[in-house]
């Protein structure tokens, strides 16, 4: 019987699927840190024990710091909205770590704009937003109103799955009971953010599933505040395209786009066709990404993955 997983727990998965929910046994040896949410497994219908787990069409995952493995953060997603809200939280330089995220896992991002009705005028942001990817679609919407759920259907009809990234307090739990329609008990809790710093207050604490009315599938996210790079090069060069598309034009085939004759991001930063903080930010990424993305050492058939360090 086919099933989804709706939460990853230490101990235990839960899942849903056309019988209800329910909670798989596990086999020996298998661990649920080998489960994402939004996972499919086939389950025997009868005792309950889990099979195997389908393969993976996309799957959302970060490399926290000091960790050996990626932890896993949703899987099987078409779209991800990358939310934030129209006051401080807005920050172009963490949007492009999302982007960067969704893009090398193979899932469609979309950022959506909460908190329109808190601002006077929503649009700044939202030019904001498309400017950071070629491509990108942004939409507006308030949280609380139902014509958000309209708003973003294009997304969320069946067999569709969006997951929710983004801050604490922007709005993503009033987002996902607005989708869902939950309420009372059944809604999850929502929170606000500070307004003397625009942070949020954690109210979701684990990854969840969630059906929409629609007919698609919803994931929720706890906020997050850092977003590590590693093992994400292409998801990077999409979101910064008008410095990978120059980057094969360089004199040096290791131009780092800072000092080298003839490089060509360079002429087109004098030429005002590419934008010098956005270089800066793209340096930032790329060295973060190159320290923390492993590299296999040692020799044939003994090799390990270490570290590959930071760039001289």
């Amino acid at each position: 019987m086919p099933a989804r997983v709706a939460t990853v727990h230490r101990a235990k998965l839960t899942a849903q699927s056309v019988v209800g929910p329910l909670r798989p046994t596990l086999p020996p040896q298998v661990k649920t840190t080998d489960f994402a949410v939004g996972d499919w497994i086939l389950i025997d219908p009868e005792t309950r024990l889990l099979v195997r787990r389908l393969d993976r069409q996309a799957l959302l995952q970060r490399r926290t710091e000091g960790a050996r493995f990626q932890q896993l953060i949703a899987a099987n997603v078409d779209t991800l909205f990358i939310v934030t809200s129209c006051n401080d939280d807005f920050n172009p330089a963490r949007l492009e770590r999302y982007l960067a995220l969704a893009n090398e896992a193979g899932t469609k991002p979309v950022i959506v704009l909460t908190k329109i009705d808190k601002t006077a005028d929503p649009q700044p942001f939202a030019d904001q937003a498309a400017a950071l990817q070629p491509g990108l679609q942004v939409v507006r919407v308030n949280a609380r109103s139902p014509e958000a759920a309209q708003v973003l259907a294009p997304w969320c009809g069946t067999g569709q799955t969006v997951a929710l990234v983004g801050s604490s307090g922007v709005g993503k739990s009033t987002l996902l009971n607005t989708l869902t329609s939950k309420q009372g008990d059944e809604a999850q809790p929502t929170g606000s953010i500070r307004e003397d710093d625009a942070k949020g207050r954690h109210t979701t604490t684990s990854r969840s599933l969630h059906p929409i009315k629609g007919g698609g599938w919803v994931i929720d996210t706890p906020g997050m505040r850092t977003l590590h790079m590693s093992d994400i090069s292409s998801g990077l060069d999409m979101v910064f395209a008008e410095i990978s598309e120059l980057a094969p034009h360089c004199r040096f085939n290791d131009c780092t786009h800072d000092h080298e004759p003839g490089c060509a991001v360079q002429a087109a930063i004098a030429a005002e066709t590419v934008d010098p903080a956005r270089l800066e930010r793209w340096r930032k990424l790329a060295d973060e990404n190159r320290s923390n993305t492993p590299v296999a050492t040692g020799p044939r058939g003994n090799k390990i993955m270490k570290p590959a360090g930071k760039r001289r």
